[in-house]
């Protein structure tokens, strides 16, 4: 009975401890995610994203960043349960190191970090910005709320594919 018991306890803790999982249950962890979120289906070119944002009428997120990008940012965005609830069920999600060729992925310039939503119609929503005024697209770790606001922005303020 005591060994029941200590079960009950270890699984009842470990259900107060888990992270965020997708409807679809746990995925394998990618290669494509570099740490921003490993349940999520990361697309591997902005064509792909474009692709499926349109197929599927959700908004694109891009993060760009460097390899070596600031980990607090990283692991501020990848352990934020509702953030990575709401790209996995309403987002398609992408992530690059290097630029694209698309200007309108920069309309402020090219720094990193720098995260720019995208409709379905492919219109690069340039009027959702982060909270700085010298680099517009930028998110610290501690905006993850400003961040989850301008996800549903994104996300409620569809401009839907033709």
């Amino acid at each position: 009975i005591a060994a029941a018991s200590l079960v009950l306890v270890l699984v009842a803790l470990s259900s107060t401890f888990t992270k965020y999982v997708p409807k679809s249950g746990q995925r394998i962890s990618q290669s494509l995610s570099r740490g921003w979120g490993d349940q999520l289906n990361w697309v591997q070119t902005y064509e792909e994203a474009l692709s499926l944002s349109r197929s599927t009428n959700k908004p694109l997120m891009v993060l760009f960043h460097l390899e070596d990008c600031s980990q607090s940012l990283k692991q501020a965005l990848a352990h934020d349960d509702e953030i990575q609830r709401i790209l996995d069920e309403d987002f398609v999600v992408l992530n690059v190191i290097q630029e694209t060729e698309d200007q309108n992925l920069s309309p402020d310039g090219k720094y990193v970090p720098r995260i720019v939503f995208v409709d379905p119609s492919t219109t690069v929503r340039d009027d959702i910005v982060g909270p700085y005024s010298n680099r517009l697209y930028t998110y610290e770790p501690t905006d993850m709320k400003h961040l989850l606001e301008n996800m549903k922005k994104a996300k409620n303020d569809l401009h839907p594919a033709q």
